[in-house]
């Protein structure tokens, strides 16, 4: 298996960049086997990256609560915990 340790170290924006440049090349369907194999696993790596930097974001995100008065009393984590 390759390693693809340099994907951790990817921002969002560019891992998504890259997953949908393997996308297209593999969907071109011009790519030879062995080849298309490791940019698949290129593609996992990257799709994995995506997922938990979303997950972190989603995590970060807070809900504004309004107080009685309609004025913003606080934050709250975006799934109620």
């Amino acid at each position: 298996m390759t390693d693809f340790a340099d994907v951790a170290t990817l921002s969002f924006e560019k891992a998504l960049a890259e997953l949908e440049t393997i996308v297209g090349k593999l969907e071109g369907g011009n790519v030879p086997l062995e080849e298309s194999i490791v940019l698949y696993a290129r593609g996992e790596a990257l799709k994995a990256r995506c997922d938990a930097l979303l997950k972190d974001a989603e995590a970060r995100v807070e809900k504004i609560t309004l107080g009685a008065d309609g004025r913003p009393a606080g934050t709250v984590p975006l799934d109620g915990e």
